[in-house]
């Protein structure tokens, strides 16, 4: 099981940019391809973008798509979201995840789940 821990949620007005991070708890990410999740308050948790194992391939939800980068720094155990063009639509709580398939958006292909971080964007 590998533990994760996402940074660098906060609040930013819209058409601002946060760079989220997901870190790996002592242990090496290179075996898994990994996603990014939200989920907003009375809303089912959704996918938003995942990258493979090598980072060559990324995968994004339309709602985010020319506007997140999902990236990854297996030396650092880390795997990132930059967010730009923020809308008051994307407020929610991100969670980065593990998965040993892709690309997939669905939420039971995902394994190792982080506590989250809160992302606010003010209109």
């Amino acid at each position: 099981q590998v533990q994760l821990v996402e940074s660098g949620g906060g609040l930013v007005q819209a058409g601002g940019s946060l760079r989220l991070s997901c870190a790996a708890s002592g242990r090496s990410l290179s075996s898994y391809a990994m996603g990014w999740f939200r989920q907003a308050p009375g809303k089912e948790r959704e996918f938003v973008a995942a990258i493979s194992w090598s980072g060559g391939h990324t995968y994004y939800a339309d709602s985010v798509k020319g506007r997140f980068t999902i990236s990854r720094d297996d030396a650092k155990y880390t795997v990132y979201l930059q967010m730009n063009s923020l809308k008051p639509e994307d407020t929610a709580i991100y969670y980065c995840a593990t998965t040993n398939a892709f690309p997939t958006q669905w939420v039971e292909g995902y394994r190792d789940w982080g506590q989250g971080t809160q992302v606010t964007v003010s209109s």
